[in-house]
């Protein structure tokens, strides 16, 4: 990959990244306030809103960094399975993108639930289950974070393979 490719590549990648961090501190606003607003109206436009976020926003950009960041990893010296911390953080990305495609459908059901206003107590909708994901969530992005930043040292036997065959040639 040319250096001009893999600049822009990289700021796909930290842009969509950051984003999807940001958008994860959205639901944990919408979260906190779903579960402790007082008026009914609030809890229920929470849930639609989260439900719209996650697939407007949340998804996308997920997508977006998992993606991005397979193009990095596969167009520069870092590899896909050479390091460690580039496995690690693509297993944490695509565990957690995996989880939040599956956890869309728990967010459709609770926002079905919370427009249908016949439903009586909205008590029912003030579950601690959004805001468990989005801090469990947040937890895997900063980890993410933490890897590409810091880069621990750790070649894979395949990265020390290739590693012993450049110093040979």
């Amino acid at each position: 990959m040319s250096p001009g490719l893999r600049k822009g590549a990289l700021c796909l990648h930290i842009t969509s990244s950051v984003g999807w961090t940001g958008a994860v501190l959205t639901f944990l606003g919408l979260s906190v306030v779903a579960i402790t607003a007082r008026e009914d109206a609030t809890v229920r436009a929470m849930y639609v809103a989260m439900d719209a976020l996650a697939w407007t926003v949340l998804v996308p950009l997920a997508l977006a960094s998992l993606v991005t960041g397979l193009v990095q990893s596969l167009g520069t010296v870092w590899g896909l399975v050479r390091h460690y911390w580039v496995v690690t953080k693509l297993a944490l990305t695509v565990v957690a993108t995996f989880v939040l495609v599956l956890y869309t459908q728990t967010l459709a059901t609770l926002a079905e639930v919370a427009t249908d206003t016949s439903t009586g107590d909205p008590d029912a909708l003030r579950s601690v289950s959004p805001l468990v994901h989005v801090v469990l969530a947040l937890l895997v992005l900063l980890g993410a974070t933490v890897l590409s930043v810091f880069k621990p040292k750790g070649l894979t036997a395949r990265g020390w393979r290739l590693q012993q065959r450049a110093r040979a040639a």
